[in-house]
């Protein structure tokens, strides 16, 4: 009986102990936890399914698009052919192109090469031109030769003698009237036309868009930027839409695909997103799911343990403080810092000597090298034997005797973490210190590029403008103490924004990184080379001598290698640059002058021609100060003269000046005003006056008549030749219309548009403008462009001439040869005139060069049936040269001079006169 009443005792205290809170807790605290993972793995997993139906959605939307836009343009090449095979039945195979070129039936020659071979596989016929060629082997002629299909057949990409680049060959054949074989249509097509859709918002930077033939053959497949042909495509058993991504596409990449047969062609479309895209946000989630439930399983476990210690302290003191031992080995582990709870030991002499380590963390083991029941028990000396060489030590007394927190950071140089950033945290306990140590070398390289960011340029890693600067002044600090000297050069690439705006700014980048690299190699590596932005550069030569003579090697070197061919993409690009040099003390003594005077030296360089370096002289500043003072002057000046036109009678004759002789004043011409001469254009033919072009002048109070060449580049750098320009064709055309309303031969006055007019967006309304205000025909305004000017950008220039033209204004390209363009490019602009520049008239007399390319300019604009004028024409022997070849018109000193606007009426009197008498003879100017 005692025994079963001790059992019936034991039995409830051992129920009581295990219904207390630290036990049953954690018990009842699974359930919460296994919710928060069951709950996790739940969202997880439909999370991923929401992304694998978006991914097959995506697909089948973007098969739909690309199957529509591809059909699309088949069905364009498929008529292309039926009109030719057409046309080539009216016609005859030589003249099917020509009756269809007639007509406009024809599609762009710069997407489409379009071919007729006869029955024996000639090419007779072709648009673009092409040399003759066979083609009686290829498969394209063959497949339709030997079997009497009326089917495109579509080739695999590939290049052929005649056109390097791959091509795609859609034919049909061609029957004669008895409905035998005659010869073969051909449409060739570039295949990168069949992926132009591709937009990587959509597709991402691994869709895969391809065009794949009935023989599995890829006609075409790209891959984000990437185009390739040629490769076998496994379309077997793939249906619309792939259940699952597979490695569709030569690089193996899963993507999830579907493909559709195109009907009426032997050709399948196939679409691919790559899984690793479509499902980048799922996985991004899935760690975020993982994160949070660990988070929250962390947070529910801390809690239980914490409410657990609370209640094992309760019970009874030895549990309480065991438990609160447990709660802080949890805590420091939870912590991304290795926590030493340390122990001050002292010596004989009560100082303290050494710490002894009575806990850690498992952090603590990643800085020690010891695992954490090795480390208890040690002496910090022993440990870590470094501590007294880092300040650690001395660290550690001070917290101890001072009773504060001390924090500091270092670079370990020994041990488990050699080479790596620390930072230590000490606060005081009673009897010694806790040490947490955490590895902060991530925030410390993050902190080295920021700071690395914020002096030196992105795009070329050189230094920028604020680094530059700081540079400057320690080495004009260094130099004035040590009694040196230094160089610095300002360097500025001459034609880079040609390239920029030809090009595209992808191009000028790349342009201006391989530039920088060179430069930087012709230096020391105690020179600094910078970039201030766009297409500027400082160069600072710290240990320069006092001769500017010695810089010359160095200087020449970075022109030569500037000067070298770029090449970008599969073009040659070529720079060159103008330096301005100065050196201190002698041309300044302080930063901002000597980066002032490098500036005026560098505009110096600019002004001599470009592809040159030039040493600062005091008359450089002078220089820029006439400039400033003349940009003045011209402001004025076209206040003056818009206020004049505003004030005065809109139909009223322009001012009228004395007849100058060539290149003297105008005597008559109102002072600080604009004024318009005319010099005369003249039929090579009949000596008749048929048209001028309007010259504008200047005559400042001060310095009588100003050049055009050092006002124009002024009004066009600061804007201003804008309001000039309209100024200048709103007096031209009112100025025609009054030849006209006076009863005169009619005239076509041209006048000269600059790069900025041209690009402004309000240039065709002005003109349209000018014209409605004078009363003046469309037909009698012509307007000359630079073949430069068009070339900046071809495809806006374009449309901007056929807006002009559809008004009715005539265009001329001026200046042509100077510049560069495409001869392709040029029968695309909606031109009237070419005119011969007078660099190649002005020796056409001697100088073979100069006819061979004047004949070629002729021959050239006859053939694209446009007007060819000279200028500049000074001597009987060039006008007869140009007579005799046919040349249409001139002008030039020969004839007249530019002269003003009575001394035209006079001319067109005396013209008129002439004509009566039957004289054939030109009215000199």
């Amino acid at each position: 009986m005692m025994a079963a009443a001790s059992t019936s005792r034991r039995r409830p205290r051992w129920l009581s102990r295990a219904l207390e809170t630290h036990i049953a807790l954690p018990l009842f605290a699974t359930l919460p936890l296994l919710a928060i993972w069951v709950a996790t793995f739940h969202f997880i997993e439909t999370e991923r399914l929401a992304a694998v139906a978006a991914a097959h959605d995506s697909v089948r939307e973007q098969l739909d698009t690309y199957e529509a836009q591809v059909a699309r343009n088949l069905n364009g090449i498929d008529q292309t052919l039926k009109v030719i095979k057409y046309a080539v039945q009216l016609n005859g195979p030589t003249a099917a192109l020509q009756a269809l070129r007639t007509q406009a039936l024809l599609p762009p020659g710069l997407v489409f090469q379009i071919s007729i071979a006869d029955r024996e596989g000639r090419i007779v016929d072709s648009n673009p031109s092409t040399p003759a060629q066979d083609v009686s082997r290829a498969p394209y002629f063959t497949v339709h030769a030997n079997g009497d299909t009326n089917t495109v057949f579509v080739s695999q990409t590939a290049s052929d003698a005649i056109r390097p680049d791959p091509h795609l060959h859609f034919t049909r054949r061609i029957d004669d009237d008895s409905g035998r074989f005659a010869g073969v249509a051909i449409v060739e097509v570039d295949p990168g036309y069949f992926t132009s859709s591709y937009e990587r918002s959509r597709a991402g930077e691994l869709g895969l868009l391809a065009l794949v033939g009935s023989d599995g053959v890829a006609r075409v497949v790209r891959i984000g930027d990437t185009l390739s042909w040629g490769q076998t495509v496994a379309l077997d058993g793939m249906k619309e839409d792939a259940a699952a991504p597979h490695p569709l596409g030569p690089d193996g990449v899963e993507r999830y695909a579907g493909t559709r047969r195109l009907t009426g062609f032997p050709l399948t479309v196939a679409v691919g997103l790559a899984a690793s895209e479509q499902m980048a946000q799922y996985e991004q989630h899935y760690g975020t799911y993982l994160v949070g439930a660990t988070a929250a399983s962390s947070l529910l476990v801390a809690v239980v343990a914490m409410i657990s210690a609370w209640s094992w302290q309760v019970a009874k003191a030895r549990r309480r403080e065991r438990q609160a031992q447990q709660t802080y080995a949890a805590a420091s582990e939870a912590s991304p810092d290795a926590f030493f709870l340390l122990r001050a030991v002292t010596g004989a002499d009560g100082s303290i000597a050494d710490f002894l380590v009575e806990g850690s963390n498992s952090r603590a083991e990643l800085f020690t090298g010891m695992a954490n029941e090795a480390l208890r028990g040690q002496l910090l000396g022993d440990v870590l034997p470094y501590y007294r060489s880092n300040g650690m030590y001395e660290h550690l007394v001070q917290v101890v005797t001072e009773q504060r927190v001390i924090e500091a950071e270092w670079q370990a140089t020994t041990g488990p973490t050699a080479g790596r950033w620390l930072q230590r945290q000490i606060v005081p306990v009673e009897g010694g210190a806790v040490a947490m140590v955490r590895d902060i070398t991530e925030r410390k390289l993050a902190e080295d590029r920021i700071r690395h960011m914020a002096h030196h340029d992105e795009l070329t890693g050189l230094p920028n403008r604020s680094l530059i600067r700081d540079r400057l002044e320690q080495a004009v600090r260094n130099a004035q103490r040590n009694g040196g000297h230094l160089a610095l050069a300002f360097v500025d690439l001459d034609g880079f924004k040609l390239v920029n705006d030809g090009l595209g700014h992808n191009a000028g980048d790349e342009l201006l990184k391989v530039v920088g690299s060179r430069m930087q190699a012709c230096l020391r590596r105690n020179d600094t080379l910078g970039r201030l932005g766009g297409d500027e550069f400082v160069i600072l030569l710290p240990d320069a001598g006092e001769s500017p003579l010695a810089l010359t090697p160095v200087l020449e070197k970075i022109r030569q290698a500037v000067t070298e061919p770029v090449q970008i993409g599969d073009q040659a690009v070529r720079v060159s640059c103008s330096m301005g040099v100065v050196v201190y003390p002698r041309d300044g003594d302080d930063p901002k002058t000597l980066m002032m005077n490098a500036d005026a030296a560098m505009y110096r360089a600019k002004d001599l021609g470009s592809n040159n370096f030039q040493f600062y002289t005091r008359e450089m500043n002078a220089s820029v100060e006439e400039k400033l003072v003349l940009l003045e002057g011209l402001r004025m000046a076209l206040d003056a003269t818009l206020t004049d036109e505003v004030a005065g009678d809109p139909d009223a004759e322009p001012p009228v000046v004395e007849s100058p002789a060539a290149g003297a004043p105008a005597a008559g011409a109102p002072a600080g005003r604009f004024y318009l001469l005319y010099q005369p254009k003249v039929d090579l033919h009949t000596g008749r006056v048929f048209g001028v072009e309007a010259l504008i002048r200047w005559r400042h109070p001060e310095h009588g008549i100003v050049p055009p060449m050092r006002f124009i580049g002024l009004a066009e750098e600061s804007g201003l030749i804008v309001g000039l320009g309209e100024w200048v064709v709103r007096t031209a055309c009112r100025q025609a219309q009054l030849w006209r309303a006076a009863g005169l031969d009619p005239l076509t006055v041209s006048v000269n548009v600059s790069a900025r007019q041209f690009e402004e967006k309000r240039l065709v309304e002005r003109i349209a403008g000018a014209l409605r205000d004078s009363g003046l025909p469309p037909s009698a305004l012509e307007l000359e462009v630079t073949e430069s000017l068009l070339m900046r950008d071809m495809n806006q220039a374009v449309e901007r001439m056929r807006e002009l033209k559809a008004m009715g204004v005539s265009l001329s390209i001026d200046d042509f040869g100077t510049g560069y363009s495409s001869l392709s490019a040029l029968k695309s602009f909606p031109i009237s005139t070419l005119k011969i520049d007078k660099s190649f008239v002005r020796d056409l007399a001697s100088s073979s060069d100069d006819q061979a390319i004047a004949l070629a300019v002729i021959s050239l604009g006859h053939r694209l049936h446009l007007r060819v004028i000279a200028e500049g024409v000074e001597t009987v022997e060039q006008r007869d040269f140009l007579r005799a070849n046919d040349c249409d018109e001139m002008q030039g000193y020969l004839f007249s001079p530019p002269v003003p606007a009575e001394r035209i009426t006079e001319m067109l009197q005396a013209q008129a006169q002439q004509r009566r008498l039957g004289s054939a003879e030109p009215v000199p100017g």
